[in-house]
């Protein structure tokens, strides 16, 4: 019993950690649209 807690507790871990790199890497992107070809469009 204790061991199949502890396998969900690293399945629960492993999905909270990987949202969390997929929405950095989602408002980092977001972030990023238009930044350097605004600046580059008024040369």
């Amino acid at each position: 019993m204790l061991k199949h807690k502890e396998i969900w507790k690293f399945i629960g871990k492993t999905l909270f950690y990987f949202a969390v790199i997929v929405l950095l890497l989602y408002l980092y992107s977001y972030s990023r649209t238009g930044g350097a070809h605004f600046i580059y469009n008024e040369f």
